[in-house]
């Protein structure tokens, strides 16, 4: 089956790292398209993005500075299909990404995308280690299987915009 392509230039301020595309957006063709997933909603609620797009435009996030990538490219029905060879990979491919691309940013959509990407169990939130300079924020993630509630999923999107206008305005303030 095929996968989703990258969104990712240089110089991104955000980039979004996602576990792994659903067979169902790799059948749609887009990220997130999966029903009940609040991911597209949650970008623009906290001011990540200036206005509401949804997943048959995803690819509309790069004018925005933001990238999309998964840590591993292996399309699944759930997580629990990937092996620990998917995810070594995976390690090794989004590395080489994020040290390609150097975001300013990067935020993973999941703690079992974090926790399995830097293997080591974590809280959502900033990160106290930086990927390849950028900073790092766990999101929880966007799926309809996520038990967590709307409002505590916004409040972290929220967090992630502040960090990101901050880490802009640290290179406003500092060009070249």
């Amino acid at each position: 089956m095929k996968t989703l392509p990258d969104y990712l230039r240089k110089g991104m301020k955000l980039v979004i790292v996602g576990c792994n595309p659903s067979e169902s957006s790799v059948r749609a063709g887009h990220y997130y398209a999966g029903r009940g997933n609040q991911f597209w909603p949650m970008l623009f609620e906290a001011g990540i993005v200036p206005e509401p797009f949804d997943y048959p435009d995803d690819r509309r996030i790069i004018e925005f500075g933001i990238g999309l990538t998964d840590l591993v490219k292996k399309p699944t029905r759930g997580v629990e299909e990937l092996t620990r060879e998917d995810f070594a990979e995976g390690r090794i491919v989004l590395s080489q990404k994020l040290g390609e691309f150097t975001p300013r940013v990067v935020a993973f959509n999941g703690k079992i995308v974090y926790e399995q990407f830097a293997q080591r169990k974590c809280n959502y939130g900033l990160q106290k280690v930086n990927l390849y300079g950028a900073q790092v924020y766990v999101l929880p993630s966007t799926s309809g299987q996520n038990a967590r509630g709307k409002s505590d999923r916004l409040k972290h999107f929220r967090k992630l915009a502040q960090l990101v206008e901050r880490t802009q305005k640290i290179r406003d303030s500092h060009p070249g």
